[in-house]
C-alpha cells in the first residue's frame, strides 16, 4: 500500500539539502520504491513529502543511503518523520 512519508528537519538549510542530494544521488539512482518528492523550507529549516510504495522502501533508503549520506555532509540531528497510508494520489503535472 502506498504512503505519505512527511519529514521536518529543523536547522537543514538549502546548501546542506543540496549537499546530500547530490553526495547521495536519489534523482539518479532513484531508491527502490519511491514515486514522488517535494523539499521545501521554512523558517525552521527542511520540509519534504514523498510518496512511496510502502514504508519498508522509505526505511530501506533511510538505513542503507541517506542515514550514511547525511552523515557525510556534515547534518546533524534528526528529523520529525510521519509514515501514513495514502488515501489517494494525483500528480497530472509535476513541477
Amino acid at each position: 500500500m502506498p504512503v505519505v512519508m512527511n519529514m521536518r528537519w529543523k536547522g537543514v538549510t538549502k546548501e546542506q539539502y543540496d549537499a546530500a542530494r547530490k553526495e547521495i544521488g536519489w534523482e539518479a539512482d532513484v531508491p527502490a520504491g519511491a514515486k514522488f518528492h517535494v523539499a521545501a523550507f521554512d523558517d525552521q529549516g527542511l520540509v519534504v513529502s514523498d510518496v512511496w510504495d510502502n514504508g519498508e522502501d522509505f526505511n530501506n533508503f533511510v538505513e542503507q543511503r541517506l542515514g550514511p549520506g547525511v552523515q557525510r555532509v556534515g547534518i546533524t540531528g534528526d528529523p520529525e518523520v510521519t509514515i501514513t497510508p495514502a488515501h489517494s494520489i494525483f500528480a497530472p503535472n509535476p513541477a
